[in-house]
């Protein structure tokens, strides 16, 4: 299955976000959410269609997140097993993790 073009759309309130990956058609593609806690953003949930895994969606919500962190100046809390996975790959993100 080929994947159309994904761009990541983010949606912040001052206590709970997400980190959408939506398609060119505007569909929907995978989610990630947050809420504040402590002074962090707790990665909750990272969601992908079961017919859109393993293009790589899921890492791209992720990279958001991470490139926001790093922005921003915020630590992240990575409560979902797919968040908490990446940064055991990415030890340069142990600065980000609260």
């Amino acid at each position: 299955m080929k994947v159309e073009r994904i761009e990541i759309e983010r949606q912040n309130s001052a206590d709970s976000g997400a980190y959408l990956a939506v398609g060119a058609s505007g569909t929907e593609a995978g989610k990630l959410t947050w809420t504040l806690r402590d002074g962090a953003r707790d990665a909750q949930h990272t969601i992908v269609p079961s017919h859109m895994r393993g293009h790589g969606i899921a890492a791209r919500l992720v990279d958001a997140l991470i490139e926001d962190a790093r922005r921003e100046g915020f630590t992240i809390i990575p409560s979902c097993s797919y968040v908490a996975a990446q940064f055991e790959r990415h030890p340069e993100w142990a600065d980000l993790r609260a």
